[in-house]
């Protein structure tokens, strides 16, 4: 590193100093705070406030099959939750990775082989959360111990995100349910096409969204969602150095001592250890103070702060979301239900895995799918043979 980039970094330091230590006490008193106002500050959006379902979807898909359903799924997470509430990030991240990727089916959940490496070994999701796929897993048994063969690991995972943000602090939402779960997983190509980078400008990220039927208003809100988990430096580190030579730069969108901090927190480019959080203010409290940041200069990701400097219809909903966090909940939800419902397979389609990381044996309830190639040859988006319904 240059005697100029060294000295520039040291006076961002010596700059920073007086501002953080301000700071961090303000931002402890508001995480004290928020610990006692978050079992209450939830938002409660209901199903007349919502769109009808995509057909195969229904808000009381399990009422008859598995009327415990939510009950088992909320309270085998919140045991999780209880023991590390930073947990909710990952598994909101798993189902937003779901979604984008062939859609709401659980295809994310599969494991793969050196041969055939699954969805979870592209690059975009190296940095899941093994946990938080553990914890699927373990509401997934929980449910079959009570509705064997009834619930799909795609709706369990749509489940487990609702409950998490809502867990959080963040607001409490129906989900439709009656997802089938797919038979195979996406290739990394196809991962990577609908994954946005966190170096993605707002063009970058609409030409991802845009396509599967977001507004922009809808992008803006589900970015909310890195209002709670962390991120590690090399996913951010474009902003702090030259990533091809290592030489320090200041990236101009950067407020000055939030990149002092970032720069004690990453010393080298391409650290795959250390991280940051996402939310500055409240990591693991689901509210708009993300959007606050955002308008600070205080986002992490140059795809978050594309949002207030690319576009001036971007910024004006960044603001409308920072000035009130019900008008932010509200959108977040729709853009939440409406993700969810991407691409889904429904009917007899796919399956209903008994265990989400595996395909089901080659059995009857795989053979419902697979027969209809003589009388049929209709073919599902995943590639495999299935009945019109």
């Amino acid at each position: 590193m240059n005697m100029y980039y060294r000295f520039l970094i040291s006076e961002l330091q010596k700059d920073a100093m007086k501002k953080y230590r301000v700071f961090s006490s303000i931002a402890c008193v508001f995480v004290f705070v928020s610990a006692f106002i978050i079992s209450t500050s939830g938002l409660h959006v209901h199903v007349d406030d919502l769109p009808t379902p995509v057909d195969g979807l229904s808000w009381t898909f399990y009422k008859e099959t598995c009327p415990d359903l939510e009950d088992i799924v909320k309270s085998t997470l919140e045991q999780a939750l209880d023991q590390d509430i930073t947990q909710a990030a990952g598994l909101l991240r798993l189902h937003f990775h779901d979604c984008f990727v062939q859609g709401c089916d659980g295809s994310l959940l599969l494991t793969g082989s050196a041969s055939n490496p699954s969805e979870q070994e592209a690059q975009p999701n190296l940095s899941l959360r093994a946990r938080a796929l553990q914890i699927i897993d373990e509401i997934k048994t929980a449910v079959e111990a009570s509705c064997s063969g009834v619930v799909t690991c795609a709706d369990v995972l749509a489940l487990a995100a609702r409950d998490s943000v809502a867990k959080a602090g963040g607001p409490k939402y129906p989900v439709p349910l009656g997802r089938r779960d797919s038979l195979d997983f996406a290739s990394e190509s196809v991962v990577l096409a609908n994954i946005p980078t966190p170096t993605s400008n707002l063009t970058q990220l609409m030409s991802i969204f845009g396509p599967k039927g977001f507004s922009l208003t809808d992008m803006v809100a589900l970015s909310g969602g890195h209002t709670i988990g962390i991120a590690h430096c090399n996913s951010f580190d474009n902003r702090l150095y030259n990533t091809s030579t290592g030489e320090a730069i200041v990236d101009p969108t950067l407020e000055n001592s939030f990149a002092s901090n970032l720069y004690s927190i990453c010393p080298a480019v391409n650290d795959t250890v250390n991280t940051a959080d996402l939310d500055v203010l409240t990591p693991n409290y689901f509210d708009n103070s993300y959007y606050v940041n955002v308008q600070r200069n205080q986002a992490l990701f140059t795809s978050d702060q594309s949002l207030y400097t690319d576009s001036t219809d971007s910024g004006d909903i960044v603001d409308s979301f920072a000035s009130k966090k019900t008008v932010f909940f509200k959108k977040f939800v729709l853009g939440m239900v409406k993700m969810g419902q991407l691409d889904v397979l429904t009917g007899s389609e796919g399956e209903i895995r008994s265990k989400c990381s595996v395909p089901n044996p080659t059995s009857s309830s795989y053979e419902e799918v697979i027969e209809p190639i003589v009388s049929t040859g209709k073919r599902s988006r995943s590639g495999h043979v299935h009945s019109e319904l």
